[in-house]
């Protein structure tokens, strides 16, 4: 069977730059990697061929005898790709492979694991709190760095030593067929030291359980749902290894009157209904503790919003504010006085013959309801 063109096989074109091979190269070996598809027996076949002209093409001598010759150019004993198989073990494709599938498998060689743990604190706060912002101290149950071992792992702050097993690179191979599978030190877990004296207080890890105060920042105009991080501030990595990150999460309580939604705020504010017939003046509390005054026109129906220019929430990382909606809720009165209720009488029978002026919605309402009715007895 005769072998498929190698720029074919990378879906490039001849002319292809190096940076171009690379890229085709990378996403199909990512694609037909043999530990992606393992119930695909031509994977490791397709994958096996691509790696062949990868080989080839990124050697701008191999590349140019094979421009000239074709597959021929790797024939008769003349070396190349298929003279030799695949070393995953060092150097070329392994590189590569590192880059690719490191992180996939644990971390690149050489480099330690155990960076800590990142870690989440879930706080609640006061709409006025949001507004003006805070400064709040926590506590947070973590782990620190262990002070006997000055976070080492070892006695008396002695040093790990190169794991044994893995001779301080952290993984191990293992051959399967023509392929060299990488994976972590099962000895080391990966971090390639080993710690021959452990630490009485922490047991070798480097750290130990603690409770730390830390003073949290919490900037006017956070919304439900904002993340702080504090970086550092997580989990003690192990034995010397970077420190993970915290994460606050805000949560907004709910308020007795006012609802925020984005930078605004809305109240409903009950008028009486003597104050929305003839007008007048209400005092309403603001977020930022004060009192507004508001002018309620005659004749003010249920419903109608007034807009408070800058007295809504705080705007993160602003100078600006956003604006408070009242929403006027006509009280209809109840408990009447014999006297008050022969009033209200003597007003409905005055303005009996007048009443699409006084009571214009409900007028056109059941004017609506009257047309309605006759339609459908017509």
């Amino acid at each position: 069977m005769s072998k498929r063109d190698y720029y074919e096989l990378l879906g490039v074109e001849r002319g292809a730059s190096a940076e171009d091979l690379k890229k085709a190269y990378r996403k199909l070996a990512m694609q037909y990697h043999p530990d992606r598809n393992p119930d695909d027996p031509s994977a490791a076949e397709r994958f096996k061929e691509i790696n062949e002209a990868y080989d080839v093409l990124k050697d701008e001598q191999k590349r140019a005898a094979y421009d000239r010759f074709g597959h021929a150019a790797f024939e008769g004993g003349r070396g190349g790709p298929g003279a030799g198989g695949f070393d995953f073990g060092g150097g070329g494709f392994s590189d590569l492979f590192e880059e690719m599938f490191g992180e996939f498998m644990g971390g690149r060689r050489g480099q330690p694991s155990g960076r800590g743990a990142d870690l989440r604190y879930n706080m609640e706060i006061t709409l006025e709190e949001a507004f003006q912002g805070k400064t709040a101290t926590i506590t947070v149950p973590t782990s620190a760095t262990c002070e006997e071992c000055k976070g080492t792992g070892g006695a008396g702050g002695s040093q790990p030593v190169a794991c044994s097993t893995c001779r301080g690179s952290g993984k191990v191979r293992t051959q399967q067929g023509f392929f060299t599978i990488e994976r972590t030190c099962p000895t080391c877990q990966g971090m390639g030291r080993v710690i021959k004296d452990p630490c009485r207080s922490c047991g070798g890890s480097g750290r130990v359980r603690r409770d730390k105060t830390l003073q949290v920042n919490i900037p006017a105009g956070v919304e439900d749902g904002t993340r702080i991080r504090l970086a550092g501030e997580g989990e003690a990595g192990m034995r010397g290894a970077p420190p993970g990150d915290l994460y606050i999460f805000l949560s907004l309580a709910q308020h007795r009157i006012f609802q925020r939604e984005g930078a605004n705020i809305y109240c409903r504010v009950p008028i009486t209904m003597t104050t929305a017939t003839l007008g007048g003046a209400i005092d309403v509390p603001t977020i930022d503790g004060t009192l507004a005054k508001v002018n309620i026109p005659a004749g003010t129906q249920t419903g109608h919003q007034f807009r408070l220019r800058n007295k809504g929430m705080s705007v993160l990382r602003s100078p600006a504010r956003g604006d408070m909606f009242i929403q006027a809720m006509v009280e209809t009165p109840v408990n009447l006085s014999k006297r008050q209720i022969e009033l209200l009488k003597e007003f409905e029978s005055e303005g009996a013959g007048d009443a699409g002026r006084h009571s214009p919605e409900s007028h056109g309402f059941f004017a609506k309801v009257k047309e309605l009715w006759q339609d459908l007895t017509e």
